[in-house]
């Protein structure tokens, strides 16, 4: 299996898809294999399929969404509803009216927008040209999410709470991991990252999709983050601190598994739910990849259900309208787990417009549209030995004879001929209530530990030995519930490195060199920082924060746990995830989220320490009120308009306080209020960096283009003026002056590049 190559995310370049739109005129735009084969499942009613057919053949509109996790969300809501939408109201392109965005009806909050205009009109009428520069910059910065709208339906039926310790099975590219991770962080404000207790995993099989995860998740720093680089269906079991008063203790035998509240399996699927973006699937599809990846999608939703917390639920979902992929998935984790049932959410997002599940449906065993074989027995019949053992085809592709009373109406069918979207299927599990199940207790330990076959090569074989048993660490609250994995061949045994959590150390340490269980895997270690570090100490005393900063959960990437350079910050539970497992077994591409860096000074100098912009909201509760800076609006603009002001430049009362102020990492303020040109909504706090004669803002160029456009219509960054010319920049503190501050991030990246949403699990075989 190869992942499609279209290209994502920044990424320059044209995509296959994007080429056959060119070449594929809508009149080519057929597929008889297709046309025969749903024809075939009677998923859409007769009198609908030429709607739909014809549906498929136009492009998908834009669509988007604003950052549900910060007040700033309403503020920017009331700039598309107030501003651009009045302004693209009238909008005549080449003879044709050109209409406004409007709101997707059944998003929350009316949060979510689609518009639907060619490239052209985007890149030369001047409105909608501005529009685009808008919702560019606002993406960059993690404000706005370029996403189809049918994406952004299974984080919303996964209800997640901040508490919730939650997964997302295959994660990439990561526009659901950020809806989930709004939802981890509603508490937080206009100017303050929370620190949530519960957390998010974000998992990919495959590395390079997992390292996009990364990047994504600096749009939202969360201190409740990981990514692992993981298969999905064979998850490893991770573990928590036992603690003395874990009521599973003695019943089970792994009492502090890691379980999880919600788990996403947005699976890898065929993806023909994509044709109005992916027009190359008219010509190559074919059903046969429906039928090969059955195997893989069962087995990650029956490992889902295993990871689950007793009051948990899972949602799965696919972009392909292939009964084989979605109907049969839930039919055969249904039966091999009688504890689990459909959850009947008609009555969620009433405005979305959905089909029931189907619990009749015909696979094909050929490309040829073979749907002649009504069970699984038939089929098996007319082969040989041979053939049976070659076959890609199993029992579970066909309906199950009980398919009536599992409920498979309460899955949700979406079809892009109802409102304009793309094809989709979504389906939610919980366990049955207590009371309600009949299942004895053996039958439900012979469910847990049915047996799911999966290929030799498949199989993670790991080299146990070398690793001590782990001391147990401070006490932490228990999951309810656990599974005995000890017998499953889907669960690994845990790897525990020897973890010493005394009172006066946070540290994770190694007695000797352990035998790491996956030797391969190249990223850095992650080490738990003393709190009476030095270095930590002085980050702290130079920075200002106060007590209640955790230092406990500072984290260094490094072997020797030594605080070279970055500092991250994690809560409690990815802290304990950490110290209770081997983190070459979890694959773990990153935890928590940095905050502050370290630059060196001169020889005899002391290092300097600074916040990072995108680190700010998350420390930004732990600074002393009293050393935050105060400016006015007029501040605000010269800081926006030129790279390093002289502090000579600036207006008293601002022009004394920063004289004032040593080099170094500030933090200023400018209240919430209005001025002749704009208006704050909310206090605005920034990063500021002070060398002996001038200032500047230590953020993002895009992040400085954002906030330009949202506060004044216009990027009028040095930046912007200089046509996207490099400014000069060095990325540590000048060995003999403080006049050169270190660096403010990357250049913009091609604005049509960027717009491109995320894509989903779409597979090629």
């Amino acid at each position: 299996m190869t992942r499609s190559k279209k290209q994502r995310g920044g990424r320059a370049g044209k995509s296959r898809d994007d080429d056959d739109r060119g070449m594929l005129e809508k009149s080519d735009m057929k597929n008889e294999r297709f046309s025969s084969y749903y024809k075939a499942q009677r998923i859409i009613p007769e009198e609908e399929w030429d709607q739909f057919m014809e549906a498929l053949r136009r492009p998908l509109p834009t669509t988007f969404r604003i950052a549900g996790s910060r007040e700033i969300t309403h503020a920017l809501n009331d700039a598309i509803k107030k501003t651009y939408v009045p302004l693209l109201s009238d909008v005549i392109f080449e003879g044709d009216v050109v209409p406004p965005p409007s709101r997707i009806p059944w998003y929350p909050e009316d949060l979510a927008w689609q518009f639907n205009v060619s490239k052209k009109v985007l890149r030369k009428q001047q409105a909608f040209k501005k529009f685009h520069s808008f919702l560019v910059h606002e993406t960059e910065v993690g404000n706005i999410s370029r996403q189809e709208a049918v994406s952004m339906l299974p984080p919303l039926f996964l209800d997640v709470q901040p508490h919730h310790k939650v997964v997302d099975m295959c994660a990439a590219p990561g526009s659901k991991t950020a809806q989930l991770l709004e939802a981890l962080h509603s508490q937080d404000t206009a100017t303050a990252t929370s620190i949530p207790p519960g957390l998010l995993i974000a998992n990919d099989s495959d590395s390079k999709r997992a390292h996009l995860l990364v990047h994504q998740s600096a749009r939202l720093p969360s201190p409740a983050f990981m990514v692992t680089n993981l298969d999905a269906s064979i998850f490893p079991v991770l573990r928590l601190p036992v603690t003395t008063t874990d009521p599973r203790r003695g019943v089970k035998k792994s009492p502090n598994q890691l379980l999880f509240d919600r788990i996403l399996c947005d699976v890898p699927c065929s993806g023909d739910g994509t044709l109005r973006k992916n027009i190359g699937i008219w010509k190559r599809w074919q059903p046969m990849d429906g039928n090969g990846l059955h195997s893989l999608q069962t087995r990650i939703l029956q490992r889902a259900m295993r990871m689950l917390e007793l009051d948990g639920r899972i949602v799965y979902s696919t972009c392909s309208l292939n009964p084989v992929e979605n109907e049969a998935i839930i039919a055969a984790a249904l039966n091999s787990n009688p504890e689990f049932q459909l959850i009947d959410v008609s009555a969620q997002l009433p405005q979305l417009v959905r089909r029931p599940g189907t619990s009749s449906w015909a696979p094909t065993v050929n490309r040829t549209i073979n749907t002649t074989f009504k069970t699984w027995d038939a089929y098996n019949e007319t082969l040989t030995e041979e053939q049976q053992a070659d076959s890609k085809m199993s029992e579970t592709h066909w309906p199950p004879i009980n398919a009536e009373s599992l409920q498979l109406r309460h899955c949700m069918r979406i079809y892009p001929h109802l409102q304009d979207m793309g094809g989709f299927f979504v389906a939610v599990l919980e366990r049955k209530p207590r009371q309600s199940s009949h299942i004895n207790v053996a039958a439900k330990r012979d469910a847990e530990e049915a047996e799911i076959n999966i290929p030799e090569a498949k199989k993670v074989k790991l080299d146990l030995g070398g690793l001590p048993e782990p001391q147990q660490s401070a006490s932490f609250p228990p999951t309810p519930k656990s599974e005995d994995d000890s017998s499953r061949p889907l669960v690994l045994d845990t790897v525990e490195a020897d973890v010493q959590v005394a009172s006066d150390t946070k540290k994770a340490t190694f007695k000797g060199k352990p035998k790491l269980s996956d030797p391969s895997f190249k990223e850095m270690p992650y080490t738990f920082l003393e709190p009476n570090d030095p270095t930590l100490l002085s980050c702290i005393d130079q920075l200002n924060l106060t007590a209640s900063f955790p230092s406990s959960n500072v984290l260094v990437r490094n072997p020797e746990g030594d605080a070279v350079r970055s500092f991250y910050l994690t809560n409690e539970l990815v802290k304990a995830v950490i110290l209770n497992n081997d983190y070459t077994r979890m694959r773990l591409m990153t935890s928590g989220t940095k905050v502050i860096t370290k630059q060196e000074a001169g020889r005899g100098l002391e290092a300097q320490f600074r916040v990072l912009g995108e680190g700010l909201p998350v420390v930004l509760p732990y600074i002393d009120p009293s050393v935050i800076l105060d400016a006015e609006f007029a501040t605000l603009k010269t800081l926006l308009m030129t790279y390093y002001p002289l502090c000579t430049s600036f207006s008293d009362p601002f022009r004394s306080v920063i004289e004032n102020r040593s080099p170094g990492s500030h933090i200023v303020r400018f209240p919430a209020g209005q001025s002749n040109d704009s208006t704050l909504s909310h206090d605005l706090l920034l990063p500021l960096w002070k060398s002996n004669v001038s200032v500047t803002f230590m953020i993002d160029k895009k992040a400085k283009s954002a906030l330009s456009l949202r506060l004044f219509g216009e990027d009028i960054t040095t930046a912007a003026r200089d046509g996207g010319k490099k400014a000069p920049q060095t990325s540590q503190l000048p060995q003999n002056s403080g006049d050169v501050a270190p660096d403010e991030g990357a250049d913009n990246e091609d604005e049509d590049a960027i717009l491109e949403d995320e894509g989903d699990n779409k597979i090629e075989l």
